[in-house]
């Protein structure tokens, strides 16, 4: 392994007989940041382009949605500045606080929430809606994250170490699935088992527990109609285009048209009306058809490297000592592949339908909040890789 430098405190050098400094290091993760920047930045222009229809029909105002999405974005990148200068250990202070206000919130949602389309899942604050299951993910997260590292043995060599965080996820499921929002249960069950599988679980209990969990879950889609109803049409949405597989067929027809290089920004016709949800669950399908497969697979690649990222920064924390920055990272990374992937399933027709936004690119402020917010804390343990709490560095490799 070649020596490592940190070029902050590396001495000056004369070179032709000038002195040259170092180049400072950077003090958070440029790389990563760029992604996410980016992906925001795409984000916008699809919103823009996918809402400006129904926009113009609903409030005559083409860019209205798009206004919105810039003061989301602004918003997050603020809650993300401030996140970032806040030590990991002042976090995992707050797991507990942050997930009884967690199920605070959503015990509120059931009581005092707006039903849309069914679903209960916001609370009204004025011009604005909050939906508490983007947030209470992360709490979630933030709180297991610290639960490893107080009960680290216990959750390895004991049963009743794993079944204790399985008691509080099961009360978060069952909030979540009253609403219903089978979709945020399901990231969140799967975020949750992923973090205690890394923690190193017995393999017969975490398989036990997986067989079951599978178990409700399929029990939940049989029971509920239309959870139902949206299983089986997407085997075959052509057997019913014009209901159950409405969405998923103008989703196909969304990426045929498309092809390799798209119709052209703004050319989409499945965005004018057809394509139910355009700027917010299927902004992926908009996108394929107006800017094709080349820009598919660049998003593609943009979130994977966001989430190998996340991976690696995980990975040094632990070889660092430091559990809970490494399990933080895990879970963030964890919970941000999982709503990637089933959204882009479902928009391809490969996953059931769920009600689960685009991680920093579909139109949602408390999703684009919460997930700026989720990458800021992984900038965060990055940071705290490579410094101490002065602000000193810790011997480690920059990126």
């Amino acid at each position: 392994m070649a020596p490592t430098i940190n070029r902050s405190s590396a001495p000056n050098r004369v070179i032709a007989g000038r002195t040259v400094r170092p180049r400072p290091e950077p003090k958070y993760d440029v790389f990563m940041l760029t992604v996410a920047l980016a992906l925001l930045g795409v984000g916008l222009v699809m919103v823009g382009s996918s809402s400006i229809g129904i926009a113009d029909r609903d409030f005559g105002v083409p860019f209205h949605y798009l206004m919105r999405q810039s003061l989301f974005v602004l918003a997050g990148l603020v809650a993300a500045w401030l996140v970032t200068q806040i030590p990991l250990k002042v976090w995992e202070q707050a797991g507990p606080v942050l997930l009884l206000f967690g199920f605070l919130l959503l015990v509120l949602v059931l009581v005092i929430g707006r039903t849309v389309n069914g679903s209960t899942r916001w609370i009204s604050l004025g011009p604005f809606n909050l939906q508490v299951s983007e947030f209470f993910k992360l709490f979630m997260v933030i709180y297991v994250a610290g639960y490893i590292q107080r009960h680290e043995e216990q959750v390895r060599a004991s049963t009743i170490g794993f079944l204790k965080p399985m008691v509080l996820l099961g009360a978060a499921c069952l909030l979540l699935l009253l609403e219903p929002d089978f979709g945020a249960a399901a990231v969140l069950t799967v975020t949750v088992l992923g973090m205690l599988f890394l923690a190193g679980v017995r393999w017969w209990l975490f398989g036990v527990l997986v067989f079951v969990v599978c178990g409700l879950a399929a029990s939940l889609a049989i029971s509920a109609p239309y959870r139902m109803a949206r299983m089986t049409a997407f085997l075959n949405p052509w057997a019913d285009p014009y209901d159950s597989g409405f969405q998923l067929t103008q989703a196909l027809i969304a990426f045929g048209r498309g092809e390799w290089f798209g119709v052209g920004l703004g050319g989409s016709v499945q965005k004018l009306f057809y394509l139910p949800e355009a700027h917010t669950d299927f902004l992926f399908a908009v996108m394929a058809e107006e800017l094709g497969l080349v820009a598919v697979i660049v998003v593609i690649a943009l979130f994977t490297l966001l989430i190998w990222r996340a991976l690696l920064v995980g990975q040094a924390a632990w070889q660092g000592g430091r559990p809970f920055a490494a399990y933080l990272a895990y879970g963030v990374g964890l919970g941000i592949c999982l709503q990637v992937f089933i959204n882009i399933g479902v928009n391809m027709g490969i996953l059931p339908t769920k009600g689960l936004t685009l991680p920093l690119m579909s139109y949602g402020g408390s999703s684009i909040v919460a997930t700026c917010i989720a990458v800021a804390l992984l900038l965060r343990v990055e940071h705290e890789n490579r410094f101490d709490e002065n602000g000193k560095p810790r011997g480690g490799e920059p990126w």
